[in-house]
């Protein structure tokens, strides 16, 4: 146990504690769930795991509330698992190591995980609370929610007999959600002709570091830099002053998370490896002027490489370039109907080496369907026009608000008079699996909360810890006053 068992509170800290010790990337949850399992079973709670892998507990109603409808609370027990390149951690055996921030819980050079661990920790603390009253009890615990929605797309639904539902996977103090936008992934793959390096080349190795990321939902109306799109331009701009051939070009780690990293190797001839670098250096400092105010950190590095022994001819080097600079990024369109909300984004989120070839992945988002198979049509329009080979999984829907939910009202009026304030109600820019579980279980009623959950999917990712005490205790009284 560190010093996260004993904070405020402590039914709820100590089983995020616990679950910081335990592994849990997407698709490989299967010890997250034992450790469910563990709990419900120390509690004497009835259990059903699905083909999917995903997780029902079911907990009876205290003494007296036997009659009241039944209440699904839902998270999901993935994390995004980023860390410092600096970093020597591995995430499948390395307890992630919690640090203080001031009023805020984060983690030591990688993700902590409080995407979705606090709404785990909090069903774990429900499983054994007996200070409120609450009705029957669904606690689902869905797997593979952070690389493509896939545990609650294949849900049993069979299993759930609640028709309202409390989502604890969104990340702002004091807001209550009752929309999200949907999404789809779009891969990219890249053909690479290479030819024998030229003897008398240079290899280098150009890397851009140091940028903020974050969720490709959540932040990317911050503006921050994408580090694959901001190193393409830079080597375009190098590259239209003289020639040089990659060799390399590796960036971005997740679909839902900005690229905060960047590397490529380049050779270039001796007589032209001076003027690539201060072209690529003139460039990033130029990017790093614009992107100041949001992306403070960016740091470019130039150093020699080992030479490979085969490089990307000039066409497959001129293609690389052209189709990262003419691919999409950012915010497409804000809501004309919610202030300040983005209606649809994409993120060009990774680039790697793939069997011989590039593969280039894009995630697009949209709260309006119709906006995001466009989205979609424009990505797949500029990959066929690269020579691309194109793949596309099948996008999820969006969560349409429901301001009149009786669900609502209810919460609204614990959140008045619990913690003294009336909440605000949103709708998010990412996809939370209400969007899907609302397809799969028609006309269930729907709200999602969270605490303060700031820079998720980066390793400045951290939780306010005063936030997750009043969350608990709204998720808690509003148990009790649908009981």
């Amino acid at each position: 146990m560190t010093f996260v068992g004993e904070l405020e509170p402590a039914a709820l800290w100590r089983h995020f504690d616990s679950i910081l010790t335990v592994p849990r990337a997407s698709k490989d949850e299967g010890r997250m769930r034992d450790h469910v399992v563990s709990v419900a079973d120390s509690r004497g709670l009835a259990h059903q795991v699905d083909a999917a892998g995903n997780l029902v507990v079911r907990k009876p109603a205290t003494p007296g509330h036997e009659g009241a409808a039944v209440t699904i609370l839902q998270s999901h027990l993935d994390m995004v698992q980023e860390k410092n390149a600096d970093v020597d951690f591995d995430f499948t055996t390395d307890a992630i190591v919690p640090r203080m921030d001031g009023e805020y819980l984060a983690a030591t050079g990688t993700t902590l995980g409080s995407d979705n661990g606090v709404g785990v920790a909090t069903m774990l603390a429900v499983m054994g609370e007996m200070e409120f009253a609450h009705g029957p009890l669904e606690l689902l615990f869905t797997v593979d929610e952070e690389t493509g929605l896939t545990g609650a797309t294949q849900l049993d639904a069979d299993l759930l007999l609640g028709r309202q539902m409390i989502n604890l996977d969104s990340e702002e103090d004091g807001i209550v959600y009752v929309g999200c936008a949907g999404g789809g992934d779009t891969q990219l793959t890249l053909g690479l002709e290479t030819e024998p390096a030229p003897v008398d080349g240079v290899a280098l190795s150009i890397a851009l570091t140091g940028l903020k990321g974050g969720h490709s939902g959540c932040d990317i109306h911050l503006q921050r830099g994408n580090a694959v799109k901001l190193l393409g331009r830079a080597l375009w701009a190098a590259h239209l002053g003289g020639g040089f051939r990659l060799a390399r070009f590796d960036g971005g780690s997740a679909h839902n998370a900005i690229p905060r990293e960047a590397f490529v190797t380049v050779i270039v001839t001796e007589e032209g490896r001076n003027g690539l670098m201060a072209a690529v250096k003139q460039e990033i400092a130029t990017i790093a002027a614009e992107y100041a105010p949001a992306d403070p950190g960016m740091q470019l590095s130039v150093d020699d490489a080992p030479a490979p022994e085969t490089v990307w001819d000039e066409a497959t080097t001129e293609r690389v370039l052209r189709l990262v600079n003419a691919l999409p990024h950012g915010v497409e369109a804000m809501s004309y109907d919610i202030p300040d909300l983005v209606e649809t984004s994409v993120n060009l989120a990774t680039v790697k080496p793939f069997n011989g070839a590039l593969r280039v992945g894009l995630s697009s988002r949209s709260s309006i369907d119709s906006a995001l198979e466009a989205l979609r049509r424009h990505v797949r329009a500029v990959g066929l026009l690269a020579g691309a080979g194109v793949e596309e999984d099948m996008a999820y829907p969006g969560w349409k608000p429901d301001l009149e939910s009786r669900l609502l009202e209810v919460v609204k009026v614990v959140h008045r008079r619990e913690l003294g304030t009336e909440p605000e109600v949103k709708a998010i820019h990412a996809g939370l699996e209400c969007g899907i579980l609302g397809k799969k279980i028609p006309g269930i009623d729907m709200i999602s909360v969270g605490p303060q959950i700031e820079f998720p999917h980066s390793p400045d990712e951290r939780v306010h810890v005063a936030s997750v005490g009043r969350f608990y205790r709204l998720v808690a009284a509003t148990l009790t006053q649908l009981a």
